[in-house]
This record gives structure tokens, sequence and C-alpha cells, in this order.
């Protein structure tokens, strides 16, 4: 995280550990991107991932928190604030 936050990169990852870490620690940044999908080849992850980037480049630049399942894409500002964050 703190790699991604120094270097004010965005992560891309399946692992839900990310959020989690942003949600303990109140993080602002980096912002990540959680893909959450059975499929995760980049064959069937790509068209949602790159549309979700191209539609969100402004708040990925601010700290967001944003997941890409087959059927939505959901965003969350950072930092996570209680549940509903």
């Amino acid at each position: 995280m703190a790699f991604g936050r120094d270097g004010d990169w965005v992560i891309l990852t399946q692992d839900l550990d990310f959020g989690e870490i942003l949600a303990t620690t109140q993080g602002e940044k980096p912002s990540v991107i959680q893909i959450r999908s059975e499929d995760v080849s980049p064959e069937a992850a790509a068209p949602a991932v790159i549309a979700a980037i191209r539609r969100l480049s402004l708040e990925l630049e601010q700290g967001v928190l944003v997941t890409v399942d087959p059927r939505r894409t959901r965003l969350r500002y950072l930092p996570l604030l209680g549940r509903n964050g």
C-alpha cells in the first residue's frame, strides 16, 4: 500500500484485503480497483476494467475504491467511513 500511495499509483487486484486495509487505516490513497469475478483472465476481465478506468479516471486520481464485477461497477471514495462509506 505504501508503494502505491507514495508513487501515486492505482492498484489493480482481485485480493479483497486491499479494501479491508483501506477501511482499517482510513487511507486516502492509493486508489484500488478490485476485480470480483470467478473468471479473472485478461480476456474476461479486461473490457470491464478498461471501461471503469476510462469512465472513472478523475476519481481514480482523487482516491477511490472501485469494485468491478460482471454485473456492475461500484465506486467508494476514500477514506472509507463506516459501513456505508
